[in-house]
């Protein structure tokens, strides 16, 4: 039956919900500045009545728990707002340095370097004969071709330096979920427990989780998922918090089961690149995970970097940063080879080609490279006086190879071919009576070389390579200007930086002749054949128009990922103010709460002070 001390406990309940009430309130508070706190709520309601009076008599309060105010829908919108976010932030971070690389200024530009090549070589055209302008020559193409392997270079360097931060990234995602599949064994053991009828929620645990979740967000798509899901419309309509279920996945990989952690796995290529991104199966499949990592700062690395690899060529097949590399290789490339099948119609006593990769005896030209067309070349032979002895034309088509007439001629055969190729009955003053050509592979390292050599006395005769439009002789770089196999190793050829004087502006030996030179200067003007390399895809423009589609591109990258950028901005800020809105602590409101719930402990404290005088009145009426 109701007692003087039920009433007195009745006012200790008050006393003990207002002591923690004012406590939660002041955990809410002092973290107000917290990096990520979410504001707690505490969950009162009547301790159970004592039916023994008619109606029932109240007993008091009971604190059930402690709650967070958290939406988990408010807060996975959250989180895709910071993927999309980290993603284009990042890309805009590493867009903008790369278009530092290609700059329109008017004296420190690619495009400015090329105007000046250019015009060295029309100033040669008109003296060609003169040293200096020979000289002038040279150190400009110099200039251009170091101003372009600088930026192929770092463009290089930059694809490395994504493909490092990567790694540093994926391994940063195992840390976390692995702090996150811990956390999960102490959120179970704590939430397992009861005290006193209590429910307890490890409401600081959860805090951190969503926090390492957020972070892991900004690194990479992640979609949680969380068993039994409970709102409680009785404290804040904000909470839908979870239960004790709890699964993490990346593109639909699970890679924390509840208290399990499953990591990201990679390889790495010969040359140090990752190659491979993997999920690894308990039987040891492998599920490729670069196609299903899509947004945070990985999945904007991938986008730049490329995600899938051509262990072949050493090469991403595709990628921003690949795509804007194969560009410039192309510039490159087509400069090099025009301006070397050109330089090829000069007159030269001797040639032997670099290392040619991968061409051997029995490899087609065209299969070879998509820069070697359909077509044919004459080579010439001059004597010392610069009077033409003898022509030979050599056809080129898909079935031609460099040395194997298995299925189709080849051009030592057609070169050594002992025919009369100036058409006067006399076999002894053909191409090959004066040069003859020759081709040697070396299986071992898989490069061959090319070499046309004289039959007589070194002096007396002389050659040239005149094209029409197969592109061969520039191709694998008979008499070449330029030296190189991409834009990061584009240059000058040694023998030209050792003595410019060695520059010819002719075609046959004779003084005066600027043929040559006259061409160089047309290239500028002829629209020429761009091809991407390792496909089939072609552009024809002229150097100009080409650069201008390589900047232009860069550019409109830019600018695209810029506005969406932007667009990802707002997107965020609206989620962000969404979530602190329901789970952000006001210090205002907090403040008013301590005032009411400080009234309440007072309330609760004259509770106890007035049974107390009961107490005292009961006690001096039994004196």
């Amino acid at each position: 039956m109701a007692n003087i001390f039920m009433s007195l406990n009745t006012g200790v309940s008050g006393l003990n919900a207002a002591q923690i009430q004012i406590s939660t309130t002041g955990n809410n508070i002092t973290n107000a500045d917290s990096n990520f706190y979410t504001r707690q709520r505490v969950v009162q309601s009547a301790s159970p009545a004592m039916n023994t009076v008619r109606g029932g008599l109240g007993t008091g309060t009971q604190v059930d728990t402690i709650k967070r105010i958290f939406d988990e829908y408010a807060f996975q919108r959250l989180q895709d707002a910071s993927a999309s976010l980290e993603n284009t932030a990042y890309k805009q971070d590493i867009m903008q340095e790369i278009a530092q690389y290609f700059p329109d200024l008017e004296n420190s530009s690619i495009y400015n370097d090329m105007t000046n090549y250019f015009d060295a070589w029309n100033d040669f055209a008109a003296n060609p004969d003169d040293g200096a302008q020979k000289i002038n020559v040279v150190n400009l193409a110099k200039t251009f071709a170091q101003d372009v392997s600088n930026v192929g270079t770092m463009l290089d360097d930059l694809q490395v330096e994504i493909d490092k931060a990567i790694e540093i990234n994926i391994n940063e995602i195992n840390s976390i979920a692995e702090q996150i599949a811990a956390i999960n064994v102490e959120i179970n053991r704590i939430e397992a427990g009861k005290d006193a009828g209590i429910t307890i929620n490890a409401n600081d645990l959860r805090d951190h989780r969503d926090e390492l979740e957020l972070a892991m967000a900004k690194l990479i798509n992640v979609n949680s998922h969380k068993d039994n899901l409970e709102s409680d419309m009785t404290v804040d309509r904000g909470i839908t918090d979870a239960g004790v279920g709890y699964y993490l996945n990346i593109g639909g990989i699970n890679v924390i089961d509840g208290t399990g952690f499953h990591p990201i796995k990679m390889t790495k290529n010969e040359d140090g690149i990752l190659s491979d991104i993997y999920y690894e199966m308990e039987d040891g499949r492998r599920i490729d995970m670069s196609d299903r990592i899509y947004d945070g700062k990985i999945g904007a690395a991938l986008d730049l970097r490329g995600r899938h690899y051509d262990k072949a060529t050493s090469k991403f097949l595709d990628g921003t940063i690949q795509q804007y590399i194969d560009n410039l290789d192309s510039f490159a490339n087509t400069l090099m080879h025009t301006t070397n099948n050109i330089y090829s119609s000069s007159a030269m006593e001797i040639s032997n080609t670099d290392e040619l990769k991968y061409l051997t005896a029995n490899t087609t030209l065209m299969n070879y490279s998509n820069e070697i067309q359909n077509g044919s070349f004459d080579v010439i032979v001059y004597n010392n006086q610069g009077t033409e002895v003898a022509r030979k034309t050599i056809n080129v088509n898909g079935t031609t190879t460099i040395d194997d007439t298995t299925y189709g001629n080849s051009i030592v055969s057609d070169f050594n071919s002992n025919s009369d190729d100036n058409n006067d009955n006399n076999m002894q003053n053909d191409v090959n009576d004066y040069f003859s050509a020759s081709y040697f592979y070396d299986q071992e390292n898989q490069v061959g070389t090319f070499a046309i050599i004289p039959n007589q006395q070194r002096g007396l005769y002389s050659f040239a390579i005149e094209d029409n439009g197969t592109n061969f002789a520039g191709v694998v770089g008979i008499n070449k200007f330029f030296d190189g196999n991409d834009a990061s190793s584009m240059s000058v050829t040694s023998d030209l930086l050792r003595d410019p004087l060695k520059l010819h502006a002719y075609s046959k030996p004779v003084s005066g002749n600027n043929t040559v030179a006259n061409k160089m200067v047309q290239v500028q003007y002829n629209s020429l054949t761009f091809h991407k390399n390792g496909t089939s895809i072609e552009n024809n423009e002229t150097l100009e128009g080409y650069y201008r589609f390589l900047t232009t591109q860069i550019a409109s990258d830019t600018e695209m990922n810029n506005t969406l950028h932007k667009t990802n901005t707002s997107l965020f800020n609206t989620a962000d103010e969404k979530f602190q809105s329901i789970s952000g602590v006001n210090t205002n409101e907090e403040l008013t709460n301590l005032i009411r719930f400080q009234a309440s402990y007072g309330a609760a404290a004259k509770i106890v002070t007035t049974v107390n005088e009961m107490l005292d009145t009961l006690l001096t009426l039994k004196n």
